[in-house]
């Protein structure tokens, strides 16, 4: 899930909030407790055994204040689908572009991922049930990863990073290749390291698995 738009302040867009947006620092705060108690609740009921009364009670704010940004289940769940993407984006990219190349960049983005993972275990739940309860939410966390990914391949073809190939099928193989890795090793077993793993994954990229004669 390797992220390469420029990083970008942590906030919530018009799209996000069901189009209210909060004017105020406390607004703000407010609506970023909701997401984060939203996050505790799917990912441990799931959408359809989730309530937004324990959304709010998670948050410690009245029902009422729920409704001031949400008008419904579902559209905070959309909500929420979208603010994980972008955390992914904007804990990921930024060690991305920090690399001195673009394959040093993919060995830091993906133990980055897989750390942001082992933090954030809701998210493999609430991405995958969204493929079911909002799936044009769901396609468009993968699409818009894996366009700014693909050109950003190509941005590093053209530095002379990487070699010649189709970059849209390359961005979606390793895209698919990382969340598998945060799955094994970000959720379901931690007992490597991120390094250790993203090394691993990294010789893979790098010099694919050719014997070598």
């Amino acid at each position: 899930m390797d992220v390469l738009l420029p990083p970008q302040p942590a906030k919530v867009n018009d799209q996000q909030a069901g189009h209210k947006v909060p004017r105020t620092a406390r607004g703000r705060r407010t609506l970023r407790a909701i997401l984060d108690a939203a996050a505790e609740e799917f990912g441990a009921r799931g959408f359809h055994e989730a309530a937004i009364a324990r959304i709010a009670q998670r948050a410690d704010v009245a029902i009422g204040s729920f409704y001031t940004y949400f008008d419904s289940k579902e559209a905070v769940f959309r909500a929420l689908v979208a603010d994980m993407s972008m955390q992914v984006r904007e804990t990921v990219a930024p060690v991305i572009l920090a690399a001195p190349d673009r394959l040093a960049g993919e060995r830091a983005g993906i133990a980055a991922f897989i750390a942001f993972v082992r933090q954030h275990q809701a998210l493999y739940r609430i991405i995958d049930e969204s493929a079911f309860v909002a799936e044009d939410a769901y396609r468009k966390h993968y699409t818009d990863i894996a366009e700014g990914y693909a050109a950003s391949l190509t941005a590093a073809f053209g530095r002379g990073e990487l070699s010649e190939g189709d970059m849209t099928v390359r961005a979606w193989a390793i895209m698919g290749m990382n969340v598998f890795l945060g799955l094994r090793f970000g959720v379901w077993d931690q007992s490597q390291s991120p390094e250790a793993v993203a090394d691993a994954a990294a010789a893979l990229i790098g010099d694919g698995l050719r014997a070598r004669l």
